[in-house]
């Protein structure tokens, strides 16, 4: 099952960083253009730390964290907690529901995992980058598109249908549909399995197809992926602006609708009273209430380092403590000339070093992103930009506790990225020179829990099919209510948006969910 465990595992999104190419800007000032307008060629730079990226001066600050412009007004029906796309998701339906909703975030920008950064005019992904449905719409439509289409707002995208595959036997080019994946499984591996691969979708395809019966924008599940990329005439897409884009429509649908978002707003805590969630303090000092639900689109493990502990029943504590964890990330981006790459290169590769350590060994596989070829509006004139990340597979363990400032960090990240660098030198060919990228960024488990604040840096909980399921969005603490990835459906981008959406047809009646569910043509 090695070829079929690497179509279901390696596609996982990764997360982290800040700063934004100039786009419709989602904050209450618009942001200067800045460095990618003319076509000069941008300075040589040397391999700076993902750690030590400066949090972009244009967006406006509060004094101390403190809510300022749209968003000061320290109250709201609902008080969401976190900007990524799960509780963007519930704050923008919660707008067109008519509730007033407040989005609050850390980050000098919102979109979480899924936001984009800008460095000398390289406009990069910190998070996931193989979409696929937004064109969908209706019943069959990815969640995500569905909640755009709720909101009125819609994504860009280029289509293809590809991605590059370099495994132990050889390398090859894998096309999504019914067919061809099944070529390349005999070519590679063997009859045998074709028929295991053939089994997986025999069981998998009636459980996507009663899943996608149900509307999406109330719930969905994971199976999702199968019904979308093994069907006929099927396709992969891409944001023609980056996924940075995603977030930005999003925002758009929230303000459209009346809806707030405050940045540089760090929770400190979730206010309890009278056994209720009743609203937040920020780090300022600053308290936000909220009339009727508070909603964290934070990990199950940082939300209930939030709460007061007496607030909290014991079985529940206990649930989440002991709930395992995926492991974390090594990112590394890259900007350089269009010449240091192969001609014919392709968006996606994906590398696998060894199946006998399985995919899911730390340092065994590679995902990359080459988003530029399909467009260059990500880049300066005559350049590539590049992400590649080992997918949730970077032990924290040996990290934790180093001094990000320290040599032995230096050290520890220049090793453990070579596996990367050696992907990347596979997938470019020998055209590509590590000296002459413009812009090389490593980032580490450090680096993903310090802008994403994720405990301990993880990709989400280590949940196993068939052993445990993922929790529901409702609390044992009335009033508060989770989304993303911590909650059913579960991790990746369909998952939390619709945990996300969700949340947002809980917090309102029927008849108004019914409406907007009519109104999207479910």
């Amino acid at each position: 099952m090695a070829s079929a465990a690497l179509a279901s595992r390696a596609l996982p999104p990764p997360p982290r960083h800040c700063a934004r190419r100039p786009r419709a800007p989602p904050t209450t000032a618009p942001r200067p253009r800045r460095g990618c307008a003319a076509a000069a060629r941008p300075a040589r730079c040397r391999a700076v730390a993902a750690d030590e990226r400066p949090a972009d001066p244009s967006i406006p600050e509060g004094e101390d964290g403190a809510l300022s412009g749209e968003a000061e007004r320290p109250e709201a029906d609902v008080v969401v907690i976190g900007s990524g796309i799960g509780g963007l998701c519930c704050a923008g339906l919660l707008a067109r529901y008519n509730q007033d909703v407040l989005v609050l975030e850390s980050h000098d920008r919102p979109g979480g995992a899924a936001h984009s950064f800008d460095i000398k005019g390289f406009n990069f992904d910190s998070g996931p980058s193989l979409f696929s449905g937004f064109q969908s719409r209706g019943p069959q439509a990815n969640p995500l598109a569905q909640v755009l289409d709720a909101l009125g707002e819609s994504v860009p995208c280029a289509s293809y249908d590809s991605w590059m595959v370099y495994v132990p036997e050889g390398q090859f080019l894998s096309r999504i549909g019914p067919t061809d994946f099944l070529k390349d499984l005999d070519e590679f591996v063997g009859a045998d399995a074709v028929q295991e691969w053939k089994k997986l979708l025999d069981a998998v395809i009636p459980i996507s197809a009663a899943a996608m019966a149900l509307p999406p924008l109330s719930i969905r599940a994971q199976v999702y992926m199968f019904a979308e990329w093994y069907k006929p005439g099927c396709s992969l897409e891409y944001p023609l602006e980056g996924s940075g884009a995603i977030i930005d429509a999003l925002v758009r649908g929230i303000k459209k609708f009346g809806g707030r978002l405050a940045l540089r707003s760090h929770v400190e805590k979730i206010l309890i009273e009278n056994g209720r969630a009743v609203g937040v303090k920020l780090q300022s000092g600053q308290i936000v209430r909220a009339r009727k639900a508070v909603v964290s689109n934070a990990s199950m493990w940082d939300t209930l380092d939030l709460l007061p502990p007496d607030a909290v029943p014991r079985s529940y504590q206990d649930k989440v403590k002991a709930t395992p964890q995926c492991e974390s990330f090594m990112h590394l981006h890259l900007g350089f000339d269009v010449e240091n790459a192969r001609e014919d290169l392709g968006i996606h590769h994906i590398v696998v070093n060894d199946w006998n350590k399985g995919v899911d060994a730390d340092q065994n596989v590679v995902l990359i992103s080459v988003p530029t070829v399909l467009g260059n509006g990500l880049a300066p004139p005559g350049k590539h930009v590049l992400h590649a990340y080992t997918p949730g597979t970077e032990p924290f363990s040996l990290w934790e506790g180093l001094d990000r400032k320290s040599a032995e960090y230096r050290r520890l990240k220049e090793e453990r990225s070579e596996v990367m660098w050696k992907a990347v030198e596979l997938a470019l060919g020998p055209r590509f020179s590590r000296e002459k990228c413009d812009v090389k960024l490593v980032g580490s488990p450090l680096t993903h829990k310090r802008f994403l604040r994720r405990n301990r840096g993880t990709y989400g909980p280590a949940i196993k099919a068939g052993e445990a399921t993922f929790p529901g969005q409702a609390t044992p603490i009335p009033q508060l209510f989770c989304c993303g990835d911590s909650t059913f459906p579960g991790i990746g981008v369909p998952a939390v948006a619709a945990s996300g959406a969700i949340v947002a047809n809980t917090l309102v009646s029927v008849s108004q969910h019914s409406e907007l569910l009519d109104a999207v043509g479910i």
